[in-house]
């Protein structure tokens, strides 16, 4: 069976050969103007994801459309049930006397004194995976290759090709050295062609670099 499109809504198959209502392809299923997401990157969940508009609440409550940061989500990413980005509009302003939001209760937004100054974009490099109910805080970039643990609350940025967990996050061990972290972010397999990196689905998920880096595309 090919690999399925990457604008595909809901691309795996049950044995009975109906779609898995609880996954979707992120591109497919977002039309957000501040989310951008790579091909193949997808969302689970153990409740059907159908809607866009649902789907976005569930991923990124506070990014609304007219706000200033993005969300920005790399290639081949695996995202888990419950996981949510907490991006900067989220924020209350924290250096004044009182964080109390007076501007979202009326009376207009522009020019107030309860309004943060805009805050950073939220980035999640390629190849990464959010485990179960983890929480991603505002302007955090996560690197290529990083695991973050079920539940870990992550307020800080995460190195590319490490494990993560906990609240604060903290580094529990490297995936690789940092040479080899290098070298697999030089290779950049998720920038092959789709049929390319299938054929040599056992080089990119074994564990012998030279022969990954062997298989790169001519």
């Amino acid at each position: 069976m090919p690999f399925p499109n990457p604008n595909t809504f809901h691309p795996i198959k049950l044995r009975d050969g109906t779609a898995h209502r609880g996954t979707v392809f992120l591109k497919a299923a977002i039309d957000h103007p501040r989310i951008e997401v790579g091909d193949y990157t997808y969302m689970s969940s153990h409740q059907p994801l159908e809607e866009p508009g649902d789907i976005v609440q569930r991923l990124a409550p506070y990014l609304w459309d007219f706000a200033p940061e993005k969300l920005i989500i790399g290639k081949f990413c695996q995202i888990a049930h419950g996981v949510q980005f907490i991006t900067s509009s989220a924020n209350h302003r924290m250096d004044g006397l009182s964080t109390f939001p007076f501007l979202v209760f009326g009376g207009g937004w522009d020019d107030r004194a309860s309004k943060p100054e805009p805050g950073a974009n939220t980035r999640v490099g390629h190849d990464v995976w959010l485990g179960t109910g983890a929480m991603i805080l505002p302007g955090v970039t996560i690197g290529d290759g990083a695991i973050v643990a079920a539940g870990a609350v992550v307020a800080k940025d995460v190195a590319p090709y490490s494990v993560v967990g906990g609240n604060p996050a903290k580094e529990i061990r490297r995936r690789l050295s940092l040479k080899d972290a290098e070298r697999m972010q030089a290779l950049a397999w998720w920038d092959w062609p789709i049929d390319h990196i299938v054929a040599h689905e056992v080089e990119i998920c074994g564990t012998n670099l030279v022969a990954l880096e062997a298989s790169a595309p001519k």
